[in-house]
């Protein structure tokens, strides 16, 4: 019996240390990154629409999510993560690093100067999501999969 119960709490711990270490890789690690991104921009566009209210705290956080998700991107690419889990990432990305980090580095720099001035009201907001929603479209464009 204490045998069995053993064995299943190391099968348990198993499967929960193969769900964190595949959560590990840079793909997974830069997806998430991403995905946070795109959840600000999202509530950043909402704002900017008219579809929720204008809330400091919530372009706060976002563009600081933003600024921060964005940093750490461009690590998340070393050699040998071209390919798998569902990967949108381009070959261009190895091939014109240095532009590729230059692309980020800007978001990066833009999304602190917004963050900086902070919107104060909805046209503001729009406006700051045009500046970053260019940045966005521009690295999408050139370095992900379509």
């Amino acid at each position: 019996m204490k045998f069995k119960l053993i064995a299943a709490a190391a099968a348990v711990l198993c499967l929960g240390f193969t769900a964190v270490t595949a959560q590990e890789t840079p793909i997974a690690k830069r997806q998430a990154l991403m995905k946070g991104i795109g959840g600000a921009a999202g509530a950043l566009g909402g704002i900017a629409k008219g579809e929720k209210p204008y809330d400091q705290a919530v372009v706060r956080t976002a563009l600081t999510t933003i600024s921060t998700n964005i940093k750490a991107f461009p690590d998340q690419f070393p050699a040998g993560s071209e390919t798998g889990d569902k990967t949108k990432a381009a070959p261009a990305i190895w091939e014109k690093n240095a532009e590729f980090r230059g692309n980020a580095q800007k978001l990066g720099s833009d999304a602190e100067a917004v963050l900086a001035s902070m919107p104060a009201d909805q046209a503001a907001v729009g406006k700051a999501l045009q500046t970053l929603g260019g940045n966005c479209s521009t690295c999408h464009q050139n370095f992900r999969l379509k």
